[in-house]
């Protein structure tokens, strides 16, 4: 049974930074695509950052060059590195992950969820 438990969110100002983590249990090996989502109040839920079977990643336009998505495999683990910070990057941050994924930013991809950690951002 595959289980992602995401931590790390919190509090911080503009211009600062967090990262989010994800530990992965469950699945038979190392060789499984990852994605970050968020989830603003009052918006859908979107893809922000993925990262494929063979480790190639792809980023939603608002966060490139400030996020980083990366997987630990000897420890399971998934990261999101978010720097530069803005009050716009305030959400739900889930991660998800799934054996074969085509669209990594597309949350149908995916079966496996984490229950999600808040990230505020304030001005």
């Amino acid at each position: 049974q595959v289980q992602l438990r995401e931590s790390g969110g919190g509090s911080v100002q503009a211009g600062g930074s967090l990262r989010l983590s994800c530990v992965a249990s469950g699945f038979p090996d190392s060789r499984y695509a990852i994605g970050w989502f968020r989830q603003a109040p009052g918006k859908e839920r979107e893809g922000v950052a993925a990262s494929d079977r063979d480790g190639s990643t792809n980023y939603a336009d608002s966060v490139k060059g400030r996020f980083t998505i990366s997987k630990d495999n000897a420890r399971n683990t998934l990261y999101l590195e978010m720097k530069s910070l803005k009050p716009e990057d305030t959400a739900m941050y889930y991660c998800a992950a799934d054996v074969w994924v085509v669209d990594g930013l597309a949350d149908t991809e995916y079966n496996y969820w984490g229950q999600g950690t808040q990230v505020t951002v304030s001005s």
